[in-house]
């Protein structure tokens, strides 16, 4: 009785071989099924690692002096980091006018004036609440008897532990606007490591797509949109 279950078992093995051979796609029905469809596109991280955040910070400095021009910034998820990151460099009083720091989705639509209706439909994870953050922190940081502020940023996105919104952890949109027009945000960014690492990637990121966005304009040029 063993012997003839391992005969019929051997020539079962063997039919299976057979139509392996025949139909090769069934060797992969299983191991190599299709998986789940990524819900997001992610933009590359354009900096350069050989630069250091303050080399950056410091560029993006002399730039705005050289033009006479100043920035604000309004984050979320970098906690005051761009604006600490910013105020490392000598002669930044110069350029930096201020910001604020808007943890709570509240205070995005109160301070920094994100379109309520926004947030909902989007969740505060989203390139056009970056876009709105960065606009509403030139206006924060403009005031009577000067010039409007020239530049703003805006910081928003997914430090982790967990996900928000249903987006992942890492996450991030950032948002350049500018009294020169050509305003816009990019994203989504999916930056590796811990809420350290996620954070200072995000930081180096908005300070080196500022200074891009100043070194373009000394050049004659536009920055160009990336749909």
């Amino acid at each position: 009785m063993i012997k003839r279950t391992i005969v019929i078992l051997c020539q079962i093995l063997t039919m299976a071989a057979n139509a392996a051979s025949v139909n090769p796609s069934t060797e992969s029905l299983f191991d190599s099924a299709p998986s789940p469809a990524q819900p997001f596109t992610f933009v590359a991280n354009s900096t350069d690692p050989s630069e250091s955040l303050f080399d950056v910070a410091s560029e993006a400095i002399r730039l705005l002096r050289a033009a006479g021009e100043t920035v604000g910034v309004g984050e979320s998820l970098t906690a005051g980091g761009v604006q600490a990151a910013i105020t490392n460099v000598p002669g930044a009083s110069a350029a930096f006018r201020g910001g604020v720091v808007t943890y709570a989705t509240e205070l995005k639509a109160k301070l920094l004036k994100v379109d309520e209706a926004l947030i909902q439909r989007e969740g505060v994870i989203h390139g056009d609440v970056a876009l709105q953050m960065a606009e509403g922190a030139r206006a924060i940081t403009s005031f009577p008897g000067a010039a409007p502020t020239t530049w703003g940023i805006g910081t928003t996105g997914v430090a982790g532990p967990a996900q928000q919104d249903g987006k992942p952890v890492g996450m991030v949109f950032i948002g350049v606007a500018s009294v020169h027009g050509g305003s816009r945000s990019w994203g989504p960014f999916l930056f590796p490591g811990d809420r350290d690492a996620i954070r200072q990637a995000t930081i180096k990121q908005a300070l080196s797509l500022l200074r891009d966005a100043l070194a373009a304009r000394a050049a004659g040029q536009t920055v160009a949109v990336e749909e």
